[in-house]
């Protein structure tokens, strides 16, 4: 109940409702790529190099090596959704169990995981990213997956936090009294009232990780070339900036999109799962 009540606040949210047509638009754009994408994304015509916006069969012009812009933005925007999203799941399995392990046994398993947690959250994440990228040879999969791993504590320490508080609930205290098992109360009484405030995290994960990769692929360790990229797009944009504005303009504001697009719906999920904002319209 509290789950739908959230979702149907988020909805009324004007800016929410906004961000989250913006978020299924970048949806639609991705998943349809090999159908309204004009070219080949690397596709090179040395002949066309450098034109700019409006050239006929180019809408948003084309880059140093030929290559039409508006085709690389579409299947730039594929890399930057699946990045975010198998970051965050990544990140939000690995929170989800230690935070609900730490919440629910408490004593010394609870104390152990907090200050692995601590440990982790004392590195700067940017350059703990750098250093492991660095390591391993750049890819967009090793991307994905540094990113899940050094991002998971705030969401541990949130479920954490839910489970120490629903814990005194009587539902859960009726549950154990029936002899209910660890795993049913965690499954079926505590996760599914915990999921809401994590549910928000997640949003907002996305957007950090998205802008997480296009820094990385500004700096050349994220996926590599041909590869289409906003973060790469934007490296090849800065070479030719008094030029060719528009190899940075249009990969910039993709990234300005896409992320406050997850900030606006995050901010509303924040906002309707809010027990204080319910409290106080209650």
């Amino acid at each position: 109940m509290r789950f739908r009540e959230g979702l149907k606040k988020t909805l009324a949210n004007r800016l929410a409702l906004m961000g989250g047509l913006v978020v299924l638009a970048l949806f639609a754009v991705s998943w349809l790529a090999p159908v309204i994408s004009p070219h080949d994304p690397n596709q090179m015509e040395i002949r066309l190099r450098l034109r700019p916006p409006g050239t006929p069969g180019h809408l948003l012009g084309t880059d140093s090596m030929g290559r039409d812009v508006l085709s690389r933005l579409i299947w730039g925007s594929r890399i930057s959704l699946k990045v975010g999203f198998v970051a965050v799941g990544l990140a939000t399995l690995i929170g989800l169990a230690l935070g609900a392990v730490a919440g629910y046994r408490g004593g010394l398993i609870d104390g152990l995981i907090m200050r692995f947690c601590d440990l982790m959250l004392c590195f700067p994440s940017m350059f703990l990213i750098l250093t492991v990228i660095a390591i391993l040879e750049p890819s967009i999969w090793n991307v994905m997956v540094v990113i899940g791993l050094t991002s998971w504590m705030g969401v541990a320490r949130l479920v954490r936090a839910e489970f120490l508080s629903l814990m005194t609930r009587d539902f859960v205290l009726a549950a154990r009294a029936q002899g209910a098992s660890a795993c049913r109360i965690i499954w079926r009484h505590l996760l599914p009232n915990a999921m809401g405030p994590v549910l928000v995290t997640a949003t907002l994960g996305v957007a950090g990780a998205i802008l997480m990769e296009s820094s990385l692929s500004f700096l050349g360790l994220g996926a590599q070339p041909p590869t289409p990229t906003w973060g790469a797009m934007l490296t090849e944009g800065k070479d030719h900036l008094a030029r060719a504005w528009w190899l940075s303009l249009y990969p910039g504001l993709a990234i300005l999109a896409t992320v406050l697009s997850y900030n606006l719906l995050g901010e509303g999920l924040r906002e309707a799962f809010n027990p204080h904002n319910a409290a106080r319209q209650g």
